[in-house]
């Protein structure tokens, strides 16, 4: 296997964003859109998209089926220079597609195919013996592919552990009414966890940020981020306790937030590839999830680490907040 820099694990799927949805498009038999097309979409492959386009060699591990949809996402990684020794094709499969219907305002609902290969990828799509040679590991949502359940999670991570590898690791909602018990010890693998406050507040039963970050520093975690949406995020460690805050937009700018966590974690993992500080890997995140937002689907927005650092000095040349 080709010497990576980050390795990749979770969801490779077709995203279908629709833009603008609301109650109104019931009130018509047939509603016409500016545009409906298909994009990349799935956290590891968005993940994978985005750190490589910010300069670094990523790796895909990820599973999906031998059609269309699975061609269309092959395709589509080896033009974006994704590596793609471990993205499996497993003639039973189904890809899955993800129908994203986006309200006006940004937020969006998912419809998901539940007996697609997000839902059936398991250990046995994974190359364990090709978890090497990488700095980083992102397991790129816990609880997104429901296979991949605790017991999974922590032969994976072990793996990575005795490889010296960092662990990084996102979630999502619990699929199957999972607890944060169900998750504990591999948790307790994991250096940089990226939960959502929504995601957060709900598995912890805890809804003051700070105490969300302690639940989780508690079960192992040594560095917890909580994405506060338009306010950026809290980070905290044993040094550490504070929130970065976010890019502010220009409200006339319509924005699209599908995949702006999974672009959060990848300049985030890109930062620490370059051995930046906690806060300064926070703040290079916000920068890559603030980009994002204005292009539709989630791998759109983000095309080169320059353009992300343009960004940086026109919002510091308007006064904005730096850490420097």
């Amino acid at each position: 296997m080709v010497k990576v820099d980050v390795i990749c694990v979770g969801a490779a799927i077709v995203d279908i964003p629709l833009y603008p949805v609301g109650a109104f498009i019931f009130e018509n038999v047939s509603y016409p859109l500016d545009d409906i097309s298909m994009t990349i979409g799935g956290d590891a492959i968005n993940e994978a998209t985005i750190i490589t386009r910010l300069g670094n060699k990523v790796s895909l591990m990820s599973a999906i089926g031998n059609d269309g949809p699975g061609m269309y996402i092959q395709d589509f990684a080896e033009r974006n220079g994704i590596i793609t020794d471990d993205l499996k094709v497993d003639d039973r499969l189904t890809t899955s597609l993800n129908i994203g219907m986006v309200r006006e305002d940004g937020e969006r609902t998912f419809v998901t195919n539940r007996n697609g290969s997000l839902w059936k990828m398991g250990l046995e799509h994974i190359n364990l013996e090709n978890i090497s040679d990488a700095k980083i590991l992102s397991l790129a949502s816990i609880f997104n592919n429901p296979l991949l359940d605790n017991e999974t999670l922590v032969t994976i991570f072990k793996k990575a552990k005795a490889e010296n590898m960092i662990i990084c690791a996102d979630m999502v909602k619990s699929r199957l009414g999972e607890t944060l018990n169900d998750i504990a010890e591999a948790l307790s693998y994991v250096d940089y966890f990226f939960p959502n406050y929504e995601e957060a507040a709900e598995i912890t039963n805890e809804y003051d940020t700070d105490k969300i970050a302690d639940t989780f520093l508690a079960m192992g975690v040594k560095n917890v981020i909580v994405k506060i949406g338009k306010e950026g995020c809290y980070i905290k460690n044993k040094e550490i306790a504070k929130i970065v805050p976010a890019f502010k937009k220009d409200p006339s700018v319509k924005i699209d937030t599908i995949g702006a966590g999974d672009n959060f974690a990848s300049g985030f993992i890109a930062e620490l590839l370059n051995e930046k500080s906690f806060e300064e890997c926070a703040y290079f995140g916000n920068a890559v999830a603030a980009v994002s937002i204005e292009s539709l689907g989630a791998t759109a927005g983000v095309k080169s680490r320059e353009q992300v650092e343009r960004m940086i000095k026109k919002y510091k040349n308007k006064g904005g907040e730096s850490i420097e």
